[in-house]
């Protein structure tokens, strides 16, 4: 899985913000964010989708995806999180090592709900995610 981008940041081969990290899971910021603090969390070990981690691993993501989330909606006082995970292309998935989006939400960001999550011309600089990740870390 060489190729793989989360397992590059995983073994620290490619830049990221990261705002958590223990021996299973990691987790940074998305470099095209839906708003700012769009965190993902990600299991060191690849797993393509949700159907090849066991249940014992997915439980333990999704204890961390929590603890991500208060964190998030702390940092930048967002008023609802959306959690997202996709499995397979026709579920929108682009990255095949599965994860975990946690995205903070407010009622008048101009997001429209039914649409993909995902924008690529919303783009952040290194220095810009490096910031919202110390805001978050300090709240994990």
């Amino acid at each position: 899985m060489s190729e793989c981008i989360f397992c590059q940041i995983t073994r620290k081969e490619a830049p990221a913000s990261i705002v958590y990290e223990d021996e299973q899971v990691i987790a940074f910021l998305s470099k095209h964010p839906v708003n700012e603090g769009h965190t993902l969390v990600v299991p060191k070990k690849h797993w393509e989708n949700i159907y090849e981690i066991s249940e014992e691993n997915a439980a333990y993501l999704f204890r961390i995806v929590k603890r991500v989330a208060h964190a998030v909606k702390d940092s930048t006082g967002a008023e609802g999180i959306r959690i997202v995970q996709n499995n397979g292309e026709a579920a929108g998935q682009v990255v095949f090592h599965l994860h975990v989006h946690v995205i903070p939400m407010a009622l008048n960001d101009g997001f429209i709900h039914g649409k993909a999550f995902r924008d690529h011309t919303n783009s952040r600089s290194i220095d810009a995610l490096e910031i919202d990740a110390q805001k978050i870390r300090r709240h994990l």
